[in-house]
């Protein structure tokens, strides 16, 4: 951990969730078991278990070691390609750069899709930079939106011992993926992610949505339900749809993206 970062963070950090932006943030502190994990003691706390929001001292999971990187992963014949190298017209709002076939974060304007998906499986292939040179809570900071709601997050936590709630892989302030595991910065990672939209009747959610999701072909939520709309340092926010676009957050790292597609089911 880089403490000096420690005191920054108290007064002038920006959110890590891509949707809600801050000046202040409350006090940073450390787990009380020595870890070295750090997160946030004064937040809300979660209806459905003992912790709060960002809680260092919830139990972080442990690493495993994925194996080597794969090559980039075939699609199936009927999945819809977002990204292939070199088109971006599937998507809009988008400020991102093509380079290396890659699309590569470029501020903070996230692309989201133009088409909306209701249930669907996805694959994406990440890589944060090596040697970032930035504030801890940018490294690797990127995230997948659905529906304008959910954040599903991409982050350095190979490196950095951020909240379980908020490393690689959550869902974003609410759940830690069972496992860690992540690659160094600057290997390629990739996301394989089944999302089943919630049910709505009457304006009222009758089924929650659900999330199965594979980091580097590691099983980490198996139908794990989302409890509402994610964000930064809050509980889940209601939700009042069953389908809409894909966004990838942006969070001042160059964070690069490639071979993206999806499957309506």
């Amino acid at each position: 951990m880089r403490v000096r970062f420690v005191y920054f963070i108290v007064s002038l950090t920006t959110a890590i969730c891509c949707d809600r932006a801050f000046t202040a943030e409350p006090k940073l502190v450390y787990a009380t078991n020595g870890s070295g994990v750090y997160g946030h003691k004064d937040t809300p706390k979660l209806p459905w278990c003992d912790y709060v929001v960002h809680d260092p001292d919830r139990p972080a999971p442990r690493r495993v070691n994925p194996g080597p990187v794969q090559p980039p992963a075939p699609a199936p014949a009927d999945a819809i390609w977002l990204f292939d190298g070199k088109d971006v017209s599937a998507w809009r709002s988008n400020s991102w750069r093509v380079l290396d076939g890659c699309f590569e974060t470029t501020g903070e304007v996230m692309p989201r899709t133009k088409e909306k998906f209701g249930s669907f499986q996805l694959h994406l292939e990440w890589q944060s930079p090596a040697n970032f040179k930035g504030p801890w809570y940018n490294s690797g900071n990127n995230g997948v939106i659905i529906h304008g709601l959910y954040e599903i997050q991409i982050f350095d936590s190979f490196t950095e011992k951020w909240a379980p709630d908020g490393q690689c892989a959550a869902i974003y302030g609410q759940t830690p993926p069972l496992v860690n595991a992540c690659r160094p910065p600057g290997e390629w990672q990739s996301y394989d992610l089944v999302f089943t939209a919630p049910i709505l009747a009457d304006g009222k959610v009758v089924q929650p949505a659900r999330l199965t999701l594979l980091p580097n072909g590691v099983l980490v939520h198996l139908n794990q339900e989302i409890y509402g709309g994610t964000g930064h340092l809050v509980l889940p926010r209601p939700v009042t749809v069953s389908e809409g676009p894909l966004s990838l957050a942006g969070h001042g790292c160059p964070v690069r993206f490639r071979n993206i597609w999806i499957r309506k089911l």
